[in-house]
């Protein structure tokens, strides 16, 4: 897709997580300040926060690749909802460990043997919980619970936690969290990059696929980049995939301001119908003018015929409304044509001079309205499929 076009070697901007492409902000850099510490510290708690799509998976990607996996067990657990009862269970499977009965206590017991023979294997085991703010109390109390596992007085597990601001905020004020408060040994939040580190985020991941300054930056771009994503990575590559993809498109060798206000206009609408589409009223009257304005959006992961047969549908009647106001400019210059032979007045000549600018607008009006549903169409259609690598080579 847009990576051909250019000549990239990969994706500069994929949302999912890789640590080749590792971007060490300020923010960044203290936050592996602080692993490194805790991992030396090897009991406790570690403590990592921040935003949606602030960077703390690909933090934790970049660090496995640093440490030595054949002196650390790592065991990773990305939670749900969980009570304390099922986040044992979960743990478990993580170390890959089969239980017998189901049961919490066998759960415990299996964890427990398991770590005392990695320590006696002279191997540390670290256990990586994502999404932390999703826990309930009692399986923060279990994850306290694991913390004193001990061989002798060598304690068997360290944990890293992740989670949003809110976690955060929990861990600090919450009455019953104290005696896991005591056992942080680090903590840090991850910050959104500021506006000079958006630009040097988005050159070095193109860099890294081979950019040689095709496409070119207009003035100013970087600085709206940073306007509409506040910093945060993820949002960051949100843009600059619909950007690039666009720009493609366009067969345009700038990205240009136009084309970002246009991508996050597509982007806040796509949230729109998303939202009226999980969210409406569902009693209420479906709007026949909103219909025909949008495109219906595609449910994430359907097949994208739904789209491209709603595209061709309305495209007979855009083409039909299209043709009906061609000919009402045909209309309009005869009119005025035949006016002016006759000698018609002044009064008569600026009605017809309106009327063909009336036709004039219509027909712009709806030329970038299937502008903007083919391109949209489009868009959908090329993202459906990358996400899959045998529907591309389909």
């Amino acid at each position: 897709m847009y990576e051909q076009f250019y000549g990239f070697s990969g994706r500069p901007f994929q949302l999912t997580p890789d640590p080749q492409f590792y971007f060490e902000s300020t923010s960044h850099k203290k936050a592996m300040s602080y692993l490194g510490y805790g991992l030396s510290q090897g009991e406790g708690f570690i403590v990592i926060t921040g935003e949606v799509g602030a960077g703390k998976s690909t933090l934790v990607a970049h660090l496995m690749e640093r440490i030595d996996l054949a002196a650390l067990t790592v065991a990773q657990v990305v939670t749900t909802a969980l009570d304390g009862e099922e986040l044992v269970h979960v743990v478990a499977q993580a170390f890959g460990l089969h239980v017998e009965g189901h049961d919490k206590a066998s759960a415990l017991g299996a964890i427990e043997r398991f770590l005392q023979d990695e320590a006696r294997a002279g191997r540390r085991c670290l256990l990586v919980v994502d999404e932390c703010q999703n826990l309930e109390l009692t399986a923060l109390e279990e994850l306290r619970m694991l913390s004193n596992f001990q061989l002798g007085s060598h304690p068997l597990l360290q944990s890293l936690l992740l989670g949003q601001p809110e976690f955060r905020r929990t861990v600090a004020h919450h009455p019953g969290l104290e005696q896991l408060r005591q056992r942080i040994i680090a903590s840090h939040h991850l910050e959104a990059l500021d506006e000079d580190e958006v630009g040097h985020y988005v050159r070095h991941r193109l860099c890294h696929v081979g950019w040689n300054g095709r496409p070119a930056f207009e003035a100013g771009l970087l600085e709206a980049l940073y306007n509409h994503t506040g910093g945060i990575p993820r949002r960051v590559n949100q843009v600059m995939n619909r950007l690039l993809l666009l720009a493609a498109i366009e067969e345009s060798d700038r990205l240009s301001l136009r084309m970002v206000d246009a991508v996050v206009s597509e982007m806040t609408a796509d949230q729109t119908r998303g939202a009226r589409a999980g969210g409406g009223d569902l009693h209420a009257a479906p709007d026949p003018a909103a219909a025909e304005a949008t495109p219906a959006a595609v449910p994430q992961g359907s097949v994208p015929a739904t789209e491209v047969a709603a595209l061709l549908a309305t495209r007979d009647a855009r083409t039909a409304e299209l043709e009906a106001a061609i000919s009402g400019l045909q209309a309009a210059g005869m009119t005025r044509q035949s006016l002016a032979d006759e000698g018609a007045s002044p009064e008569d000549a600026q009605l017809a001079e309106a009327r063909l600018a009336a036709a004039l607008d219509r027909i712009e009006a709806r030329l970038e309205e299937h502008e903007q549903s083919f391109r949209h169409v489009l868009t959908m259609l090329i993202e459906w499929l990358e996400e899959d690598p045998s529907r591309r080579a389909a």
